[in-house]
């Protein structure tokens, strides 16, 4: 067995992220504004998989509608640098510019993010439990009390379950790091699959108190 990662401070993660944002918002401001209409035209190649309007219907493809500008940038830019890996994600990103990069943050930013499923819950005590895992583990501390993101930590409220529960899995297990520090391996080490799973249920449905 491996030995536990030490934890670190959800907060510290927060300004980490705040810093790196404003430091490519500054950079975005004296280079090349968004373009929205770009983001929109370059967008296009992210349809078949993201969605008309990046509400994902694909298994394990992630929703990018309403995420945070910084986050949409950051990832690209780990996806390009090869920090993030993905075979579908690697050889796209690898084409980007910067200038592609802040336009296509900028338009996936703008867009209405996904609705609250409206189905009847299948499984309401799944998504109690995955309430108090939330809390237990303060996720609301970086990602918000909706849940809706911020500079450049993930929106994660409405998002897929099966991609949110694959996202927690690849984290769990370092296949996945962040960036700036591994905040989220720290933070779902401890978890078990169920907790996992809860989690990914409850984010998926998250209706606010």
């Amino acid at each position: 067995m491996s030995a536990p990662r030490p934890s670190r401070r959800a907060g510290f993660f927060v300004r980490i992220a705040k810093l790196l944002t404003c430091a490519v918002a500054s950079h975005a401001g004296s280079i090349h504004a968004a373009d929205l209409q770009a983001g929109k035209a370059r967008a296009q190649a992210c349809i078949a998989c993201h969605g008309a309007q990046a509400v994902s219907s694909m298994q394990n493809t992630p929703s990018l509608a309403g995420q945070p500008d910084g986050f949409i940038q950051w990832q690209l830019v780990y996806f390009r640098s090869k920090t993030r890996n993905s075979d579908i994600m690697d050889p796209i990103a690898a084409t980007l510019t910067d200038a592609d990069i802040r336009d296509l943050g900028a338009y996936f930013s703008s867009l209405p993010p996904p609705a609250p499923l409206a189905d009847a819950d299948p499984d309401p005590q799944r998504y109690a439990r995955g309430a108090k895992v939330a809390q237990a583990n303060r996720c609301a501390n970086c990602h918000g009390e909706t849940y809706a993101g911020q500079q450049a930590v993930a929106r994660i409220a409405h998002q897929r379950e099966d991609y949110l529960l694959k996202a927690l899995r690849d984290f769990h297990t370092g296949k996945r790091t962040g960036g700036g520090i591994a905040a989220m391996p720290d933070a779902v080490y401890p978890l078990s699959d169920d907790d996992l799973q809860a989690l990914a249920h409850y984010l998926s449905r998250f209706r606010k108190p």
